[in-house]
């Protein structure tokens, strides 16, 4: 299945990375490899994950306050990344994204 980034989320996750590795050497690739494993869990049960919006899903960061948002686009055989959203700061900033 084919996983694409909103150019939000990109930045999003770029940022993630690039402030947990400016805290702790190796810790930005830590996170950047748990949203690949959250992104495989999600890509292999796309329907499993808690429904948080019109058509958005929430797959956990393991170990990061993280959650991927994404879209299940079956007719595209899709995942459409709409977020990687820290979950204790503003909370639904993502909405204006979905479509």
């Amino acid at each position: 299945m084919k996983t694409t980034f909103l150019k939000p989320a990109e930045a999003e996750l770029d940022s993630a990375v690039e402030y947990f590795e400016s805290e702790r050497r190796g810790l930005g690739f830590g996170f950047q490899a748990e949203v690949a494993r959250s992104l495989g869990r999600v890509a292999q049960y796309p329907s499993s994950y808690q429904k948080i919006g019109k058509y958005s899903r929430r797959c956990l960061v393991h170990k990061f306050p993280y959650g991927v948002i994404y879209q299940h686009r079956e007719d595209k055989n899709e995942i459409l990344v709409i977020a990687i959203a820290h979950l204790h700061r503003k909370p639904d900033y993502w909405l204006s994204r979905e479509s």
